[in-house]
């Protein structure tokens, strides 16, 4: 393989971005990355917050919200009344399982590619109550949506009070069939918490046709809202029961003008809330990017994913782990086993370490099933190129040659 040390050209749309020059970022899908205009209207937003605070927090702060969350149900296809914001999926997961009541009779239901951080949300109101967390085994490499459907429901049981799923894996970049699984189980009269953390940008979204009880997606991420943005979505028969992480002065509010489950969420206690106010703003600025809006951009980020990992499975000599239909705009490639370091698992895997070290490319080789197996996730956002995971491929086949 001939040795490179070049830096490929980015795409036109980066300059709309704070990124590093120096650095060939492929990782938009672990913390997102918010485009210069957005960020902008967040500081014009802190500018009004800190100029009058009372103004801000007592007089404006609810029209603002409310104007943010209707233009974010219309983008998701729910009703403004349906959501709430919180900062991460994280927390939403966290507010719905530990609102719930289950007992040592119930079963909750998720399968081994759940997030980890949702998974470790699972465990401890299971350890707290006596139910019983249930894994369905999604294989991967995997042939078929099919097999994903078929691995949840075979661990369905009359025991089965809820089902917790990932809508886009992050280990694996993996699209979950969910609509097809919810309807499954919704005539089963079983509840369903959908982990929609990538999805919301990533895919056209429309809740209602989702039917899910429970959704919860971030808005950092592929909306490329500041840091801290996502909502919590809440069929309308369930809302009573649902309570926020932290309880506040919406808990005993004698206002009826507005539900109980807005007044608990829209107010936890003084913090700043610009991220929620800007999710409007970074809708109309990614959908203003391309002549065909929002259609065309996810369309070119999934196009530029799927290229990618044809370059990257040409280059390694590895088939797709998954078929196209299966992914997005985030797709992994499998990795030759990893070396075992004296027995410890490192905080970043030695190949993610030294391509950033030794090639400026930032990009996550994550350990699956288990270490020493590896996969290779790369994302596409318009700020990327074609180029720049053909530098990639180059890499990788330098340092696996060494």
């Amino acid at each position: 393989m001939k040795k490179t040390n070049f830096k490929p050209t980015p795409s036109e749309f980066e300059k709309f971005w704070m990124l590093d020059p120096e650095i060939t970022f492929l990782n938009h899908g672990s913390f997102g990355a918010c485009p210069v205009p957005v960020l902008e209207a967040q500081q014009r937003l802190r500018q009004q917050m800190e100029r009058e605070p009372l103004r801000f927090f007592v007089r404006e702060f609810e029209e603002l919200l409310d104007a943010a969350r209707s233009e974010l149900a219309e983008f998701i296809g729910a009703d403004a009344s349906e959501l709430a914001f919180v900062p991460n999926a994280t927390t939403g997961v966290n507010a719905v399982l530990r609102s719930l009541k289950f007992t040592k009779d119930d079963e909750l239901l998720t399968t081994d590619q759940e997030y980890n951080a949702c998974r470790n949300v699972l465990d401890f109101v299971a350890a707290e109550t006596g139910a019983r967390v249930v894994v369905a085994k999604v294989p991967f490499p995997i042939e078929s949506p099919d097999r994903i459907v078929e691995a949840v429901m075979e661990k369905v049981r009359s025991q089965t009070r809820l089902v917790l799923l990932d809508h886009i894996t992050s280990q694996t970049g993996l699209i979950f069939p969910i609509q097809q699984i919810i309807q499954k189980l919704t005539e089963l009269g079983i509840d369903t918490l959908i982990d929609g953390a990538h999805a919301p940008g990533m895919l056209a979204l429309n809740l209602h046709e989702i039917g899910a009880t429970y959704y919860t997606g971030n808005c950092h991420k592929w909306l490329c809202a500041p840091k801290g943005a996502a909502f919590l979505y809440v069929r309308r028969d369930k809302q009573s029961q649902i309570r926020p992480m932290t309880i506040s002065h919406g808990a005993n509010s004698p206002r009826t003008d507005r539900s109980r489950f807005q007044l608990e969420f829209d107010w936890m206690g003084t913090d700043d809330p610009t991220a929620y106010l800007c999710v409007p703003v970074a809708i109309k600025f990614m959908g203003s990017l391309l002549q065909g809006g929002w259609p065309e951009l996810m369309a070119r980020n999934r196009a530029l994913a799927m290229a990618a990992r044809q370059t990257l499975c040409q280059a390694l000599a590895v088939s797709p782990p998954c078929p196209d239909e299966a992914i997005a705009a985030m797709a992994v490639v499998p990795l030759p086993d990893a070396v075992p370091d004296a027995g410890k698992a490192p905080l970043i895997p030695f190949l993610q370490d030294a391509l950033f070290k030794k090639f400026g490319i930032e990009v996550p080789v994550i350990p699956w099933p288990a270490a020493p197996k590896q996969l290779l996730r790369i994302s596409a956002q318009i700020y990327n190129t074609p180029a720049q995971y053909e530098y990639l491929a180059l890499a990788i086949a330098q340092l696996i040659e060494r």
